[in-house]
């Protein structure tokens, strides 16, 4: 049996002007050399930065990389879902990040589809197997699942809907993702379930992130963040080192691969690859 090299992935958001937009062709083309399998674009709540969406996509098609829209169901008809996926069938996509998303605030209709693996069931049904299909994977669990349980049912839907791959929410704790893998095993669900890795580079924003998605920031490392006080450079320096042994571990556990949240930088996600080669 032959070796499988990791994969590694690249995560970006919709910039909101013309400035950002060539800042973030900047930073493509400095991690473009990294060689990574594809990168991926986010979805605001509700299909808000859809059109923003659309056109960082075609940037990524343009630049010659493989390039996946994150395509969420809140909020949305099958009908416009249906005119994105023709779309993106038409622009040449051939990977989508399948998602719920999260109703934006004073939105009261929930669409037509209400989880993830609906959608996974919609675009399969519409598209056939065009479409690599990621969806996401939560080793902490989902902060709106109901119990530990509910949210594997809930992962092992969206599998047998015709998921191809999984993305983990980012976390800091490895057990959690073993765990998770040993329960994917115990149900026989296959598909590769990629890391998905935040550099630290900021606690303030960090723990702003974590707040809103579930993500723990374990105490030690809170701690060791908060003791760099206003030290800026040296609390970069040791977050970048612990994400770093984070995904080496993650490899030397078996990990297919890594999927880094860039936040549109250059820099963190640069610096972590080349200490991983």
């Amino acid at each position: 049996m032959t070796e499988r090299s990791p994969q590694f992935s690249f995560e970006f958001f919709p910039p909101k002007s013309a400035e950002g937009m060539e800042k973030l062709k900047t930073t493509r083309d400095e991690l473009m050399r990294l060689n990574p399998k594809y990168v991926s674009v986010t979805f605001g709540a509700g299909g808000s930065t859809q059109q923003g969406t659309i056109e960082t996509i075609q940037e990524m098609l343009n630049a010659g990389l493989d390039a996946a829209p994150h395509l969420s169901c809140i909020g949305s008809t099958e009908e416009n879902i249906r005119e994105l996926l023709n779309q993106y069938i038409g622009m040449g996509v051939k990977r989508i990040v399948a998602l719920r998303g999260d109703m934006p605030s004073g939105m009261g209709d929930t669409g037509e589809l209400h989880y993830a693996n609906e959608l996974v069931e919609f675009i399969r049904r519409e598209t056939g197997e065009h479409f690599h299909i990621e969806v996401a994977a939560y080793p902490e669990f989902h902060p709106q699942a109901p119990s530990a349980t509910a949210d594997l049912d809930n992962f092992a839907r969206k599998v047998k809907a015709g998921a191809n791959a999984a993305i983990t929410q980012y976390f800091y704790n490895i057990d959690a993702y073993l765990r998770f893998i040993e329960e994917c095993n115990k149900r026989n669900i296959e598909i590769p379930v990629f890391p998905g890795i935040m550099p630290i580079t900021n606690l303030k924003n960090l723990a702003r992130f974590s707040d809103m998605c579930g993500a723990e920031i374990p105490r030690w490392l809170r701690l060791r963040l908060e003791a760099y006080g206003d030290d800026m450079e040296s609390l970069k320096a040791f977050g970048l080192e612990v994400t770093t042994e984070l995904s080496q571990r993650l490899l030397d556990a078996g990990a297919p691969g890594i999927h880094f949240y860039t936040m549109n930088q250059v820099g963190p996600t640069q610096t972590v690859m080349n200490n991983l080669r």
